[in-house]
């Protein structure tokens, strides 16, 4: 198996689109060599806990107007309709679900239930009571999700790890780390995903 690690925060559009280019990918080649890693990088780490109301955000944000347009013709293209949520939240809890995940082997389910919660169904996934829904339909403990969302577990170990990646010069997501060795930013199609693993498939073979 090929290590594939993933820095992605749910709020990003282009994880959201990101990774159902790779979930086509990945479903047109099950064979494909990838064992899936995801890791923290939170957008906005100064978010305040409350979140913020996202058409004021996106009005703070320089060249989101530009963004916005260009992710609905890629939304569009796919097939996708996209409700997103309301307010902007704080990603803190929602990395700290992701880490818990990773535990139990279910992290792609999760940032899975997160991207559609967040894009798709207006949904708050800054809200403990969203966040265990989230976890126990990915198989998760629901009880005890929520049990810590209402504690500090871990919260420091998301901030150190997203830390990390910034020093490793991690600065956008989505960001894709081949075998520890091949960074690929953005939001590739499956066709690119597709010719990755071939190529990989093709070089294990020689």
């Amino acid at each position: 198996m090929i290590r594939l690690d993933i820095f992605a925060d749910p709020v990003c559009p282009w994880c959201l689109i990101g990774k159902l280019e790779l979930d086509r990918a990945l479903e047109s080649r099950p064979s494909h060599p990838f064992n899936v890693t995801w890791h923290p990088f939170r957008l906005n780490p100064d978010m305040p806990p409350e979140g913020m109301d996202r058409l004021a955000y996106l009005k703070a944000k320089p060249g989101a107007a530009e963004a916005a347009r260009t992710l609905a013709q890629r939304a569009a293209a796919m097939g996708l309709v996209l409700d997103p949520a309301p307010r902007q939240p704080d990603t803190t809890d929602a990395h700290r679900l992701m880490y818990w995940a990773g535990l139990e082997g279910a992290q792609t389910p999760v940032m899975s239930g997160l991207l559609r919660a967040h894009w798709q169904e207006a949904r708050d996934i800054a809200d403990t009571e969203q966040l265990a829904r989230i976890a126990g339909a990915a198989g998760l403990d629901e009880a005890l999700v929520s049990r810590l969302l209402r504690s500090d577990a871990d919260r420091d170990q998301i901030i150190a790890r997203e830390m990390h990646a910034r020093e490793r010069g991690i600065n956008a997501v989505p960001t894709f780390i081949v075998a520890d060795q091949h960074a690929i930013s953005g939001a590739q199609t499956a066709r690119i995903w597709q010719d990755i693993i071939d190529e990989l498939t093709q070089a294990d073979s020689v």
